[in-house]
């Protein structure tokens, strides 16, 4: 197959105005040399999204670096994956790499899938010197996510997952998602009509994960339930991008809000009177400097936010075996179980 006249054909079908606004701007502001990888699974939307890249940014065709990973859960049709995505690439003229997990054994769960595809992409981009990270969500993954969340529980910031541009400081990467404003329904459409061909995974058939049941039951419900005429995926796409300018303020009043002194300790003055909001992110962000990783549930994190929210001096909270969370008159310190 002619993969580079499949990726001129396609990004005719998507221009380039169509991939989100934050990515292009994100684009325009990386530096010349920089590395982009891909994530390749070998789907409709990752093969579009390579093909859109290596389309519409030309000069940075020779730095474009494609990512695999072989979950082995299927036999063969996993390896004809990783060896489908290669071909790409070598039509392409793309670095592709490929990992594969020891062990054919199911999953326990979907978390424990997405952390062993991450633990190899991240490897992989450090030691390709890489700090970009493409993936192809799209609109449908938007409306998943925030049905998955929103029975969770999440906030503002969960619900406004995945993110178009998500800088990972901890991994010294950014997370790219240019394809949010497409439904998947026009991706597969134009790159059937580029002449394009792409591997389905089976799996993604199986009610056993949540995220295929919420696919294949709750999002066609919940489309069909809309008023006539209207785009549900485009305006929960909307209340994506509301939710996460939302986010954004308030993480950055709780910036302003944190007073840390020399040891550590959070004042109190400047939190008094603030939105229940921001003093949650304040709080969270304390916890996050204190020399002890407590991993608090929702209750315990309510109760040590209830607890600043009252300023009861002398009032203190367990932080885990060795630790508590102590208010004074003017702070709230981290000490240690005796202290």
């Amino acid at each position: 197959m002619n993969w580079p006249a499949v990726a001129e054909r396609l990004a005719v079908a998507v221009p380039h105005g169509r991939l989100h606004a934050a990515v292009l701007r994100w684009a325009d502001a990386s530096p010349p040399g920089e590395r982009w990888a891909v994530a390749l699974s070998g789907g409709a939307d990752s093969v579009a999204l390579l093909l859109l890249l290596w389309a519409h940014f030309p000069a940075r065709r020779a730095r474009l670096l494609a990512v695999h990973f072989n979950h082995r859960l299927r036999g063969r049709a996993s390896t004809a994956d990783a060896r489908f995505c290669e071909n790409v690439c070598a039509g392409l003229g793309v670095v592709c790499v490929v990992g594969a997990r020891e062990g054919e054994q199911p999953y326990a769960s979907e978390a424990e899938a997405r952390a062993g595809r991450m633990r190899f992409f991240t490897t992989t981009l450090r030691k390709r010197r890489a700090g970009a990270l493409f993936t192809g969500h799209h609109r449908d993954d938007v409306a998943e996510t925030f049905f998955m969340r929103l029975a969770r529980g999440s906030g503002a910031a969960g619900l406004s997952a995945p993110r178009p541009v998500h800088e990972h400081s901890a991994l010294a990467r950014v997370h790219l998602r240019p394809l949010l404003g497409l439904d998947k329904a026009e991706l597969t459409t134009a790159l059937q009509t580029a002449g394009g061909r792409w591997r389905e995974d089976g799996s993604n058939l199986s009610p056993v994960y949540l995220r295929n049941r919420v696919r294949a039951e709750l999002i066609p419900a919940w489309r069909a339930a809309a008023e006539p005429g209207r785009d549900a995926l485009a305006g929960l796409a909307l209340s994506r991008d509301l939710l996460e300018e939302d986010d954004a303020a308030l993480e950055a009043w709780a910036e302003q809000a944190l007073r840390l002194d020399a040891r550590g300790g959070l004042g109190l003055a400047s939190l008094r009177n603030l939105p229940r909001a921001v003093l949650r992110r304040v709080v969270h962000r304390w916890l996050a400097t204190t020399p002890v990783r407590t991993d608090l549930n929702r209750v315990g994190f309510n109760a040590l936010l209830e607890l600043v929210a009252t300023g009861r001096v002398g009032a203190k909270h367990s932080l885990g075996r060795d630790h508590f969370a102590l208010v004074t008159r003017t702070r709230l310190r981290c000490i240690s179980v005796g202290e």
